[in-house]
Formats: C-alpha cells, sequence, structure tokens
C-alpha cells in the first residue's frame, strides 16, 4: 500500500540490489534517490535532508560506516539504517551504540526493512518540525512577526542570515503590511552594527520642505527657524542603519542628494561647506516595482540601480496562506498580553473569515483582526468571536472605557493622516497626556500618515 511514507536516500554497489529494493520503497510509498557510491550519496545529503539513509556496510571506497560517520558530522539527527552481511554484525552492533538508528542483516524481508523505515521516517518529521517551531519561537520571542513555512519566507529568513554583516544596500519590495520595516530590523539586529542606531524615516511622510533638513542636517542659521545645529538622519545611523521607508515618495530633487550620499558615503549638511565622511547602510522599503518603468514614476532609474544591489520580496499573506494560522496564533499571544486578557478561543466565523479572506493588508490587518478576535469581536464589529462554551465574562467597564478611547484616538490620527498636533487639538486633551495613552494603547501615529492602514503594530510597514 502505499502510504506517502518519506524520503530515502538508498546506497548499495549492488546494481541489480539497489533497483529491487528501490522498487520495494517505491511500492511501500517512499520517495527514493538511489545511488551506487557513499560519496554519490553524500551529495543529497545535508541538514535539511528530511528522510532516512538506508547503506550497505561493505561497499568499494567509503563504506558504509564512514558514511555514517560522515552523515553524524553533518546532522546527527539523520537515521541511519545499515545492511550488513553476515560477518558485519559485530561491527553494525558497535554502530548502534554511536547513533546508528538501525540495522538489518542479509537476506531480510522487505517488510521488515519498510517497518524500520516508517519508524525512521517519523522521527525524522518529527526532528525537522520541532526545529521549525523552535525557529519560530525564536522569532515570535523577539516579537518580530516574520514567522512561517511558506518556502518564500524560509529563503528570505536565510537570506536575511546570509547579507546581514555585509556592508550592502538593500531593496526592500512589498505591499502594504507585509513586513518591510520587520526585515529592516532584522537585518540590522542580525548583523555587527547592531551596537549602533537603527534609523527610520519615512519619505512619504514628511513634506518636501522638511525632509531635506531631516535626512541630511543643518547648521544653525542655514534658514529661517534654524536656530541651532541639526544632526540629519543619515548622519544619525553612520554605524548602523538607515531604513527609508516609502522611497518611491522621496521628492526628485531630495534623490539626486541621496544618490550623491550613496556614491561617496559622505554628506554636506545645509549651510555648511565641511563634508563629513559617514559609515552608512541603506535598507530602502517601496510598495512599487521600480524597476518597472510604468511603476516607477519620476524616481530616478540611476537611483533605483544604485539601491538595488540586493532586492529583497516579502510575498504577500494571500500566496502564503499555510502560514496564517501560525501567524494569528501569535497575534492572538501579542494581543492576550497587551489587552490584559486570556488568549482568545475563536468560533467557526473566524476560522471561515481566516480562510476564506483576502488579507488585502497583509500581516498588519491579520494582526488587526486578532486585536479584534481578544476584544470579543469578529469579523465585523457586531459578531461575537468566541463561542458561547469558551466565553471569557465580559469586559470590565475600564476595558471598554479603555477600547473606545483607544477608537476615539484612533479615529482622530485617521481624520487628520496621522498630525498629532491635530489629534491633540480635536481631542482637547494635554501633549503628555496624548502620548502617554498612545503608548498604552500600542498606536503608532506613523500609521494614519497618507492614508495608512490604521493599526497600532508599528514595526510592521
Amino acid at each position: 500500500m502505499n502510504e506517502g511514507s518519506g524520503r530515502v536516500a538508498l546506497v548499495d554497489d549492488d546494481a541489480d540490489l539497489l533497483h529491487a529494493t528501490t522498487q520495494l520503497l517505491e511500492l511501500a510509498g517512499f520517495t527514493v534517490v538511489a545511488r551506487d557510491a557513499a560519496e554519490a550519496a553524500l551529495a543529497v545529503v545535508d541538514r535539511d535532508f528530511d528522510g532516512v539513509v538506508v547503506s550497505d556496510i561493505r561497499m568499494p571506497g567509503m563504506n558504509g560506516l564512514q558514511l555514517f560517520d560522515r552523515i553524524k558530522a553533518i546532522d546527527p539527527d539523520i537515521p541511519v539504517i545499515l545492511v550488513t552481511g553476515h560477518g558485519d554484525v559485530d561491527l553494525a552492533v558497535a554502530a548502534l551504540k554511536d547513533g546508528v538508528y538501525d540495522f538489518i542483516p542479509k537476506p531480510y524481508a522487505g517488510d521488515r526493512l519498510v517497518e524500520a523505515l516508517r519508524r525512521a521516517s517519523e522521527k525524522r518529521r518529527l526532528v525537522m518540525e520541532n526545529r521549525r517551531l523552535r525557529e519560530a519561537a525564536a522569532l515570535a520571542a523577539d516579537g518580530l512577526p516574520l514567522i512561517g513555512e511558506a518556502p518564500a519566507i524560509r529563503r528570505l529568513r536565510e537570506t536575511l542570515r546570509q547579507i546581514a554583516d555585509m556592508d550592502v544596500d538593500v531593496l526592500v519590495e512589498g505591499e502594504t503590511g507585509t513586513g518591510k520595516e520587520v526585515v529592516a530590523d532584522l537585518l540590522h539586529r542580525w548583523g555587527r552594527r547592531r551596537s549602533k542606531p537603527f534609523v527610520a524615516l519615512n519619505c512619504g511622510a514628511l513634506p518636501e520642505t522638511v525632509i531635506e533638513s531631516e535626512l541630511f542636517g543643518h547648521e544653525a542659521g542655514a534658514f529661517t527657524g534654524a536656530q541651532r545645529r541639526r544632526i540629519g538622519r543619515v548622519e544619525h545611523s553612520s554605524g548602523g542603519t538607515l531604513f527609508l521607508d516609502e522611497i518611491e515618495s522621496m521628492p526628485p530633487a531630495l534623490q539626486v542628494k541621496l544618490l550623491r550620499v550613496l556614491e561617496t558615503r559622505s554628506l554636506t549638511p545645509l549651510g555648511s561647506n565641511e563634508t563629513r565622511r559617514i559609515d552608512l547602510r541603506v535598507v530602502a522599503a517601496t510598495k512599487v516595482d521600480l524597476g518597472r518603468q510604468d511603476q516607477r514614476g519620476d524616481f530616478r532609474e540611476d537611483l533605483y540601480f544604485r539601491l538595488n544591489v540586493v532586492t529583497l520580496r516579502i510575498p504577500p499573506l494571500r500566496e502564503r496562506r499555510g502560514d496564517i494560522p501560525m501567524l494569528f496564533g501569535h497575534f492572538l499571544g501579542k494581543a492576550a498580553e497587551r489587552f490584559g486578557r486570556p488568549v482568545a478561543k475563536v468560533n467557526a466565523a473566524v476560522s471561515d473569515h481566516l480562510q476564506s479572506h483576502a488579507w488585502p493588508g497583509n500581516v498588519r490587518e491579520l494582526a488587526h483582526f486578532a486585536d479584534r478576535v481578544t476584544l470579543g469581536l469578529g469579523p465585523d464589529d457586531e459578531t461575537k468571536a468566541v463561542s458561547p462554551q469558551s466565553a471569557e465574562p465580559a469586559a470590565s467597564l475600564p476595558e471598554r472605557v479603555g477600547h473606545y478611547e483607544a477608537q476615539l484616538i484612533r479615529d482622530a490620527l485617521r481624520d487628520h493622516g496621522g498630525d498629532v498636533r491635530s489629534a491633540i487639538d480635536a481631542l482637547g486633551v494635554p501633549r503628555k497626556t496624548f502620548y502617554d495613552k498612545l503608548k498604552r494603547y500600542g498606536i503608532a501615529a506613523s500609521e494614519f500618515r497618507n492614508g495608512g492602514d490604521p493599526h497600532p503594530v508599528r514595526e510592521q510597514t
């Protein structure tokens, strides 16, 4: 019976036996990679190999015991089954003590090998699953929801590890809410620049009259109102990482100056004749494909090529729907911690919504939905997400007041395009009180600028 039992690397120098055993295992549901030499088998076995190795002991060149030693050095958790002749039993028993999963003496019944392989395959499956969960848990413990098992996400994490220590500029492409600032922050935290500042600037959130000073700084008296010297974001990030979000929104005049800074690794603040050297690494993020002229608009092609040393694409949530349950569970835990409530047990309506919704707001929208479920709200404000059997007691009066107050703040920020001063005036509260409440409710004003999605998770851009 074909049960889809897993992968097997089968090694035997006897061509007839190799062919017959391959047929036996394929009929039993295994995917077999057959090799006639140990050296050839090593080419398909690495730490990510998700199967079992079956090898004869007696082979020319590298024998089965030597192959086991090499595999153990690659990953001691890869199960190895040795097939032995009568005179090799003592060797095989000694190998068992050294970590070989099992040995099967010749001649053997086919079902004996199949049964041993199924047990070994299950062991390997559990090892690989636990590794993935530990990796996801480590990321979640950092508060960084770049978690998931979709191939694109796994490759993205691997690439971030590889380039974190490299002094190359990086362009991050992704739709709104996919986690571009998360990627930039990981590049910073996983590299040697982690002890220096991570400086973020949203190029679409500041007026053109302000952004130049914000980026490059100015000297006292450089323009009307410049009463004191200001260190710009570029210079402040020296030795660390400069994250430029919505780089496609940067005014053309500023693009020319940024290009020169990237080429020379130096800058001259407004009102100064002094050129200052900087240790710069730029991570730029964009919602559009700057490589396409129809999407690039007035963004300079030469600046695009200068930033495009390494390009990372973050897939939208609809392209990795299998990750939604894991991400949602992570966000439910975070929301429960933030609101001081138990982790919600959701009903079928929420489960159906998770599976059927298109998630145009991506990970940020999913996190927002987890907040709503934690507060007892479903896919819409009127639908209860918590089933009657598992429902927690209704929110207390202070909790309800807090929820309402947070919503009023979000509404004010949305109505005023994320402008904090206007929101404070509209609400009629002291500035310090307003900022205290932003911190208490996890609200980031930047999320409401330029029509942004009003969601309190700041680190996803």
